[in-house]
């Protein structure tokens, strides 16, 4: 069965969008994948029993990096030389389009119900067209801006990274340099340092020593109190490295008789034990005043200036003194634009040094071009040491390799201009966890402009023209409609098989001979980002904003922000009223999965099972049953062992499901008893269902889904089989077909298995549909439709009638299943004392303290039905309510217990032998067995219903 768009079955219907964050087409599914579509699906499915209108249409990341990787990496040397940018989009549209194709298979064998003949892909002109909408707006805005600055930059990809885009591990190792730059000149505010001429200098430490040569500043806290120390040759306690002790002086502290440093105050005796050298202080003084003083580069010779820096200078590490290189830091970019600093960066795209960093051309930055300033900078005497250091670096998340910060020309979406509104719409919605809010609000109020440009071939183009002499861009609302409608309909391919007089409005056509095309494509997440405007807004039956977005925890930084600052920045609303993450998949010791530790768990492999004799298939509703059992807000777990009691529990559940259709074989709405002449245990049952269905609906209301699974199999697996399914087995099966107790008994059943099935459907779809499709009777909803299929059945009904048991009632059965608990203890000991077998070889003695209680039970021994009646209950074949306890003797009832009743009634329990003779039908003892001549062996209740005339059963 498929989700139905039909707009007659859902006339005056609310609609429910969740709105599909687009996976990526370049690889296999695995089990974040599986996660994420099955929490999405039993939202969807749910709804649809609520009654509302599901829109569900699922989506695919097309473009990018990823994809334009693999499709060079199946390439040789030649073929790639060959490589045109239009051969190479159609290979990477190709292999985005069998991606798609697969992972579509995939998610529709875990369940998942969606519009799959109508999904939106990122590669569809329509969609393309929409992007290039949403960006020509912002450009119009004046949101959108072509600098030179610093930005996450992969050498291993050639291209600008945004920060979802990066991962930081927390072992890379860098050489760290504390260096010292000679000062040569200061300003009035601290003359005083003149006197310590010409052997003074600043000291600095980097991480990144292949920045010095593009060093314009040196970077002071104005609030910190700075030190002149001298350079003492006595040695202290060297402290070793933090990496292997590898650590190496500097040949400055060596050749200089007398050298004197400026270093934060308070990281002196710091330094002392990091250099292992005595650090004697001769002056203090604030970083204010050390503005504007001005020391020679190490490298190039030129004067440099101390600044102002901000908050970032701390004396948590380092000298508290920055090296400030604005072509290569954000910090240092920001405090560059405050002092005018020239923004060098002598970086190419491959990550080497240029022509213009000067004795290192063509080295690699992270390589030897590293190596290569450190060593110069011992060569001439401004190397202090360096060491190892572990910290957290940049890693493109693609390629596994370290980034650089880079200043280039890059396009840039400013923030800045409608931060104050995203931050204002974030309080608007409705965020799950609730502390999800923080994350993306404190992401939202820091971060820097967003880099949207890319310097790949498969994405879509930035759609603007540079003049060929001036270079300066064009890029206005004609020419942005102009391309607009031409990738409508063509395809963003157009930008690149397109003269640029076919890409230009008529109006600019006499000049195309002046401009050249960009070469530049967006953003990815700009791609994924905009799938408010090219599917909420333009898909008929869809809403936007959406009701819900539900993705990982990581997307905070990705499609929920990148979705927000677009929708924010157009039309000044967030794209969605809730968002839902989820953590991640780890293995079931709570590691990451990996191929190389062997620890990962495939989706498929779950379902269908591997070559490996022990990859058990589960099938996809034993992977769904996990999904509902786990806390999804934060990080969960999967692995053999909890996939096998998945299965177990799924086992179970399906074994009840199975005898509860077992015994409604023959059952008609017709032969349903009326609530009023139900037993009370039946009613007592029918309270503890109404009160469950409930619980869950509250629990999918607040999808809190790892509840339902707590509540569903307590009570499927305790309160109904272990108790009333149990008890109810002999009055199902001995009682007669057509009893008022089998009756009664059916009527219950019959509202359990309709309501069970419909509160798992969401959680277990292919479970629920088998039930539904071997119902022995048909089912109608209120509205008069058959409900041939399980969703066509809607919710359940909240039965007020069902929840009104009295509280009384609710307390005394209570106790009872209480009670019933400590009678099974003792019949356990008699068992194993021997006494007896089977439990319906019991005789069970009940004493009551209070009064009261034990009129109850007396009464219960003497019930009209047998459903009520205390033996029945218990299973065995007698009960009897003694008045007292006196002159009881051991040899009548050679076992016993006690209960306490809240801490203060007590219940005295005794068990023996039960007297008569056994049934052969129902295998309960009575006295009666023996006195039905023409049925010896058989029970008074056995004997009347064997004496019935056997039903007439119509000829088929």
């Amino acid at each position: 069965m498929k989700i139905r768009y039909s707009k007659g079955l859902w006339m005056g219907i609310m609609g429910f969008v969740l709105h599909d964050g687009p996976p990526y087409a370049n690889g296999d599914l695995h089990m974040g994948h599986a996660l994420n579509k099955i929490l999405k699906d039993i939202i969807n499915r749910y709804k649809l029993l609520q009654n509302y209108q599901v829109h569900y249409v699922p989506g695919w990341d097309c473009h990018g990096l990823p994809i334009e990787l693999k499709v060079l990496q199946s390439l040789d040397q030649d073929a790639r030389k060959e490589l045109t940018p239009l051969k190479l989009r159609a290979k990477a549209a190709k292999f985005a389009k069998a991606t798609v194709k697969t992972q579509m298979a995939a998610f529709k064998r875990y369940g998942v119900w969606a519009d799959w003949e109508h999904p939106y892909l990122t590669l569809d002109p329509e969609y393309e067209a929409a992007q290039i909408e949403v960006f020509g707006q912002m450009a119009l805005q004046g949101c959108i801006y072509r600098g030179r600055k610093p930005v996450h930059w992969s050498p291993s990809s050639r291209t600008a990274l945004a920060e979802a885009e990066l991962e930081y591990p927390e072992d890379h190792v860098s050489k760290s340099v504390y260096a010292v730059f000679k000062l040569v000149s200061v300003p009035t505010s601290c003359e005083m340092l003149e006197d310590f001429f010409p052997n003074l200098g600043i000291a600095i430490w980097t991480t990144t020593p292949w920045t010095i040569p593009a060093n314009a500043a040196v970077a002071v806290n104005s609030k910190l109190q700075y030190a002149v120390v001298e350079v003492h040759s006595d040695s202290v306690d060297f402290s070793p490295s933090n990496i292997d002790g590898k650590k190496k002086l500097g040949n400055v502290l060596n050749q200089h008789d007398k050298l004197l440093l400026i270093v934060a105050l308070d990281l002196v005796p710091t330094l002392e034990a990091k250099w292992g050298k005595k650090l004697v202080l001769k002056k203090t003084l604030t970083g204010s005043q050390l503005e504007n003083c001005r020391y020679v580069h190490p490298i190039d010779d030129r004067e440099c200036p101390v600044v102002i820096g901000g908050d970032y200078i701390t004396t948590e590490s380092g000298t508290g003194l920055v090296h400030t290189a604005p072509g290569h830091g954000q910090e240092d970019y920001v405090t560059g634009l405050k002092y005018g600093l020239p923004i060098f960066s002598p970086v190419d795209d491959d990550g080497m040094f240029t022509e213009e960093s000067g004795p290192f051309s063509g080295l690699d930055v992270l390589g030897n071009g590293n190596v290569a300033v450190i060593e110069y900078l011992d060569e001439n005497s401004s190397m202090i040491m360096v060491e190892p250091y572990k910290h957290k670096y940049p890693y493109d998340w693609r390629t596994k390799k370290p980034t650089i910060f880079r200043a280039t020309e890059q396009w840039f979406a400013s923030v800045e201009g409608f931060r104050e509104a995203a931050m204002d719409a974030i309080d608007q919605v409705t965020w799950i966890p609730s502390q999800a809010e923080n994350r993306i609000s404190s992401m939202t109020s820091s971060r820097s402009d967003w880099c949207i440009s890319r310097q790949r071939t498969w994405g879509v183009p930035i759609p603007v023209f540079y003049h060929v002499e001036s270079k300066e861009p064009l890029m206005n609302e004609e020419t942005i409609d102009h391309i607009q409608s031409i990738i409508s309909q063509k395809g963003s391919d157009a930008w690149w098989y397109m003269k640029v007089e076919e890409l230009l409005p008529e109006k600019y056509r006499n000049e195309a001979s002046n401009y050249e095309k960009g070469t530049d494509t967006m953003d990815v997440w700009f791609d994924s980002g905009s799938s408010w405007a090219a599917v909420l807004e333009k898909r008929s039956g869809l809403s936007y904003p959406a009701d819900l977005y539900l993705e990982g925890t990581d997307q905070h930084r990705g499609w929920f922000q990148s979705s927000l600052l677009t929708s924010i920045a157009t039309n000044g609303k967030a794209p969605y009223h809730g968002v839902i993450t989820h953590g991640f998949v780890l293995d079931e010791k709570g590691f990451k999965m990996s191929k190389s530790l062997g620890n990962v768990v495939d989706p498929s492999t779950v379902i269908e099972g591997g070559k490996n004799s022990k990859d058990l298939a589960f099938g996809a509703d034993v992977l769904r049953l996990w999904v509902s059992s786990v806390d999804y807000t934060g990080d969960v777990m999967i692995g053999t062992q909890v996939l096998r009691q998945m299965s177990d529990i799924y086992r179970k559940l399906r074994g009840t499901l199975r005898y509860l259709l077992g015994n409604l074989h023959d059952w008609k709405d017709d032969y349903s008893v009326p609530y009023g002449e139900l037993p009370m245990i039946d009613q007592y049952a029918l309270f503890q269902l109404e009160n469950v269905v409930k619980n869950i609906k509250e629990s999918y209301d607040s999808y809190q889904f790892f509840k339902i699974f707590q509540i569903i199999q307590r009570f499927v697996i305790v309160d109904l089989s272990n108790f009333y399914l149990d008890v109810a087995k002999d009055r199902l099966y001995v009682g007669g077909t057509s009893s008022s107790t089998r009756r009664s008994c059916q009527t219950v059943l019959s509202v359990h298995l309709l309501s069970i099935v419909r509160v798992l459907a969401p959680i277990l779809p292919h479970l629920a549909e088998d039930v539904w499709q071997h119902l022995p009777f048909q089912f109608t909803t209120e509205n008069g439709r058959l409900a041939n299929f399980v969703f066509e059945s809607k919710w359940p009904m909240l039965n007020e009638r069902h929840l009104a048991f009295p509280e009384k009632e609710v307390d005394f059965w209570g106790k009872i299943l209480e009670l019933r608990t400590e009678v099974n203890k003792v019949l356990e000991v008699a068992r194993g004392k021997k006494l007896i077998g089977s439990s319906l070889e019991a005789k069970v003695y009940l004493h009551a303290f209070d009064n009261n209680l034990a009129a109850r039970l007396v009464n219960m021994c003497a019930s009209e039905n047998d459903a009520d009646t205390l033996h029945c209950i218990f299973i065995t074949s007698q009960v009897e309510i003694l008045p007292s306890l006196e002159n009881l003797q051991d040899e009548d009832i050679p076992c016993i217990g006690e209960y306490l009743i809240q801490g203060k009634n007590k219940i005295w329990i005794g068990v023996s032998r039960a007297t008569g003779s056994k049934c052969d039908r129902c295998w309960n003892f009575s006295s009666q067995v023996g006195t039905f001549e023409d049925h010896p062996s058989l029970c008074g209740r056995c004997y009347n219903v064997v004496s019935q005339p056997m039903p007439v059963v119509a000829a088929a």
